[in-house]
C-alpha cells in the first residue's frame, strides 16, 4: 500500500497526505488512507434525486449532509465485503479535492436523463468543506463513442440542453408519444435543475429557453395541458422553484405568467371551471 511505503514523503504525495490525515483525525494511517467510499451495503444513492424531485428539502446544507450521511462508508481492504461508516475519514478526504470527476458510458443515458448524475456529484459538497471555499473544477468524460472526450460539467449541461430538453426534434417526439412523453419533458427539466443544486453548472439562458418554449407559446402550453396537465403543472412548479432557489434570474413578467397557470393547470386537474 502506496500510504504505508517507507519512501521519502516528497516523492510519496499518498503517505505525505495519509499521514497528515492521521494526525488530524487521530486514527491509524491505513484508515487515513481510505478512499473508496460508498453507500452501506445493500443501500444505493444519495437520495439527493428523491429530495429533487418531491422538492422536500430546506436548503443545499440539507442535500450535502445527506450526500455524506449515505456515501460516507468505507471499503476496508482487510474486512472485505464489509462497509464501515468513516464520515470524519470521508469529509476529510474530500474537503482536499481540486477535481470532481463522472463518466458518460451510454449514448441513451445522458446527464438529465437520470438522476443518478447529479445525486453523485459532490462539487457543492466539496466547496462547502474546503476552508478556502472553492469550488472544484468539474469534468464529464464522455465515452459513448470511440472519440472519447472529456468536457467541463457545464459545457456538458449545456450540450444535453441542447441535444434533449431544448430540441425540438426531441421534445415534439415526446409530444407526439402522448401523456408519457409530456413527463419525460419534465423530468429533464427537474434534473437540470439538479445540477444546479448540486453542482451550480447550469446557465441561466437554459431555464430561459426553456420557459421561452414551453411557457411562453399559447399553442405549446395547450399541447401540454391536454396532454398531461399534471405534469405541465410539475413543470411550472419546477420553473418557480428554479428562481425561489435562486437558479433561475428572469422577469416579473415571466413568473407572474407562472403563477397564473399553476392555478390555472390546478383548477383544470381539480375540475374547478
Amino acid at each position: 500500500m502506496a500510504a504505508e511505503a517507507d519512501e521519502p514523503l516528497e516523492m510519496n504525495f499518498v503517505r505525505k497526505h495519509a499521514l497528515e490525515q492521521a494526525e488530524e483525525l487521530g486514527v491509524s494511517v491505513r484508515d487515513a488512507a481510505t478512499r473508496v467510499f460508498s453507500n452501506a451495503a445493500g443501500s444505493y444513492s444519495a437520495n439527493v434525486g428523491l429530495a429533487i424531485e418531491n422538492g422536500g428539502w430546506e436548503g443545499e446544507q440539507q442535500l450535502q449532509e445527506q450526500f455524506i450521511s449515505r456515501k460516507g462508508f468505507a471499503f476496508n481492504s482487510d474486512k472485505p465485503g464489509q462497509m464501515d461508516m468513516a464520515q470524519d475519514v470521508f469529509r476529510s478526504s474530500l474537503a482536499k479535492v481540486d477535481c470532481t470527476f463522472q463518466n458518460l458510458d451510454s449514448s441513451e443515458i445522458s446527464l438529465t436523463d437520470v438522476s443518478h448524475y447529479f445525486d453523485s456529484d459532490p462539487t457543492k459538497v466539496v466547496k462547502g468543506l474546503r476552508t478556502d471555499g472553492k469550488k472544484p473544477m468539474s469534468m464529464i468524460a464522455d465515452t459513448t463513442t470511440a472519440n472519447a472526450q472529456v468536457r467541463s460539467l457545464s459545457e456538458t449541461v449545456r450540450l444535453d440542453a441542447r441535444t434533449k430538453l431544448l430540441n425540438p426534434k426531441f421534445y415534439e417526439g415526446m409530444l407526439n408519444s402522448g401523456y408519457e412523453g409530456t413527463r419525460e419533458i419534465t423530468k429533464r427539466l427537474r434534473n437540470t435543475m439538479g445540477w444546479s443544486a448540486t453542482a451550480g453548472e447550469v446557465d441561466n439562458f437554459i431555464y430561459e429557453d426553456a420557459n421561452d418554449t414551453f411557457i411562453a407559446d399559447d399553442a405549446m402550453r395547450k399541447r401540454l395541458m391536454d396532454t398531461n396537465p399534471n405534469a405541465f403543472r410539475d413543470m411550472i412548479a419546477t420553473f418557480l422553484e428554479a428562481n425561489g432557489r435562486g437558479y433561475w434570474d428572469t422577469s416579473e413578467e415571466n413568473l407572474d405568467r407562472l403563477r397564473e397557470l399553476y392555478q390555472d393547470v390546478e383548477d383544470r386537474i381539480e375540475g374547478v371551471m
